[in-house]
């Protein structure tokens, strides 16, 4: 019959393979919630003027080009 043997994996072994293994799973789900996060705030002024309008690729996506004789206040 086998005998079970416990052999003791030090912290900084046990934390290295936690983080290979969740590593990639986590990343891709972080990078997912911030996307839908940027996308769900993408409305408001402070994400608008603070974040979008000042990432070169988009700015001209986000700038509001209605005349100011259009906007009501």
């Amino acid at each position: 019959m086998a005998r079970v043997s416990f052999q003791p994996t030090s912290p900084a072994r046990f934390a290295s393979t936690l983080a290979r293994q969740w590593g990639p799973t986590l990343g891709i789900w972080g990078v997912g919630a911030g996307t839908a996060a940027l996308f769900l705030l993408s409305v408001t002024p402070v994400v608008k003027k603070g974040l979008l309008l000042n990432i070169p690729l988009v700015k001209n996506y986000y700038e509001d080009k209605t005349p100011a004789s259009d906007k009501p206040f």
